[in-house]
């Protein structure tokens, strides 16, 4: 084991490091510095994540310390984001009890994070968080920036807040643990990354498609340090998603509805960005704004990785009144993320019915839009 790298987040008033390392768990505290006065944590986390052992490490790491641990454990799945979940956390936090200098631990997947981060947004006004993501898609991406939220029914992360994190320990060695269809679905985020803003990274996918399924660790850690890098970089310049952060919603418009409406339950973050992904490239080229051929390199690579490139059928209402309802839209209408070229990433606020062209094209919507007869008919 060496020690793991770093890549620095440095958002002003709240830098942290995300660290990216092969086997590293056991020396967790040895490369973070815990803030002065932390007495107890809650290390939030799920069943499968101690059955994998990786639970094992990040506890013994606290209590070496002296730092007394509590443990909560989460229900799996993204229907655990709920307001019900977040009260157990914070009754959880209660009980500890958690002064305003401990710390709040988040040892899972992009729930575990996600939950974790809002409790501890939200319990004594906020304290600290460390998240120590253990799946692909929570290493390269829903544990750095500081985004922590529940869903409802009516969208998805509609209630949140952004509350950075004391540090981001990624240990690719946990990948190794994971069913093959949660590694799989963090490639969505991945390719996504390689788009809007790394060429390299999109190639070494393509090149190496087979290593990459096949989990080889060395190559496992050199796309969470380049996703990462990516997400750092655009994170600190814009850490509320006021400017170029929205560049990292390529994908997300349609994909969070597609997780909305089949309930959370049927379709991976990852899987629906991918989908969303093809949503938005094919609006790009219908635009004319994309390339088609970067539009077709991009659906192949997505279906070469196993992510599906068309999603389940759903109700065109349905899909609309979810949109205009996510973080994205706002009075002028529904923004969509499209690329003018590879690494060149845009926000455009489409006619409906440019959207509804896109999506009777790629057949997932359950009736296709009739053209209007001709004046004289």
């Amino acid at each position: 084991m060496t020690a793991p790298k770093r890549v620095d987040v440095p958002i002003e008033g709240a830098p942290y490091p995300v660290l990216v390392g092969t086997g590293w768990l056991d020396d967790l505290l040895d490369h973070v510095a815990l803030p002065d006065g932390v007495g107890r944590v809650l290390v939030v986390s799920q069943e499968p994540v101690q059955e994998a052992g990786h639970l094992g490490p990040v506890v013994a790491a606290f209590e070496a310390a002296e730092v007394e641990v509590h443990r909560y454990d989460v229900p799996d799945g993204e229907a655990a984001k709920s307001a019900g979940v977040l009260r157990e956390l914070w009754e959880a936090c209660a009980e500890a009890p958690l002064g305003r200098r401990d710390l709040v631990v988040a040892v899972g997947g992009g729930v575990v994070g996600d939950l974790a981060g809002f409790a501890a947004a939200t319990w004594n006004r906020g304290i600290g968080v460390l998240q120590v993501p253990t799946t692909l898609l929570a290493q390269v991406d829903a544990a750095i920036g500081g985004k922590t939220g529940i869903n409802l029914p009516q969208g998805k992360n509609l209630v949140g807040a952004f509350h950075q994190p004391l540090a981001v320990a990624c240990d690719v060695a946990t990948l190794a643990t994971v069913a093959p269809r949660i590694r799989v679905e963090g490639f969505g985020e991945v390719v996504k990354y390689g788009l809007i803003a790394d060429p390299d990274l999109l190639a070494l996918l393509e090149d190496r498609a087979e290593d990459v399924l096949a989990g080889d660790p060395e190559l496992l850690e050199d796309i969470v340090l380049r996703s990462a890098t990516v997400k750092a970089r655009v994170v600190a310049a814009d850490e509320r998603e006021g400017g170029v952060r929205a560049h990292l919603n390529l994908g997300h418009t349609y994909g969070h509805a597609v997780e909305s409406l089949t309930g959370y339950d049927e379709v991976l973050h990852g899987e629906a960005v991918a989908i969303g992904t093809v949503v938005a490239l094919r609006l790009g080229v219908r635009l004319g704004r994309t390339p088609a051929a970067l539009a077709d390199r991009a659906e192949q690579l997505l279906d070469r990785l196993g992510l599906p490139t068309r999603g389940p059928v759903l109700d065109r209402a349905q899909v609309w009144t979810t949109i205009a309802r996510d973080k994205k839209a706002d009075a002028g209408g529904v923004r969509f993320v499209v690329l003018d070229d590879l690494a060149e990433p845009a926000v455009v606020t489409p006619e409906r019915a440019e959207v509804d062209a896109v999506l009777d094209e790629l057949g997932v919507i359950d009736e296709p839009v009739e053209e209007a007869a001709p004046a004289d008919a």
